[in-house]
């Protein structure tokens, strides 16, 4: 699903609890994260849940790296704000990553004022964490 039609489907919720609940449901479309993925090396510092995320780069010429994210959480919530972040930055060139404000969309889909200081903080801490890989994708092209 698309970041597109993830903040048309938030505009047409009006209640917090249906965007809770559809959080969820997009939290259950993520791939499965295998065992072998579910490394310290992968878990994300900073999260009051249990969150990996793992990162697949490919050399992509002249417009730069691109990353592909998999990821999970042991919280439901959480795993919804990763499939929100992986619409977003999943497939993108790291350039793409680094100039996307995943912080400005998350006030725009109102989750600041509904989510909890610690999930808010444990989103930050995703986002950074997606930012350091392309960092570092862009370091070693």
């Amino acid at each position: 699903m698309s970041i597109d039609e993830i903040i048309e489907n938030f505009a047409l919720l009006e209640e917090w609890d249906d965007r809770y609940r559809y959080l969820i449901e997009l939290g259950r479309t993520l791939e499965p994260l295998s065992d072998e993925k579910r490394t310290d090396r992968n878990k994300v510092q900073g999260c009051a849940s249990q969150v990996w995320l793992a990162t697949d780069v490919k050399p992509n010429g002249s417009g730069g790296p691109v990353l592909r994210f998999i990821g999970d959480s042991d919280a439901h919530i959480v795993r919804g704000l990763i499939a929100v972040l992986f619409a977003l930055y999943s497939g993108k060139n790291a350039r793409d990553i680094l100039s996307t404000d995943a912080i400005a969309l998350f006030e725009k889909l109102g989750l600041r004022d509904h989510l909890t200081p610690q999930r808010s903080n444990g989103f930050r801490s995703m986002v950074n964490r997606i930012q350091r890989d392309a960092e570092a994708a862009l370091a070693t092209a």
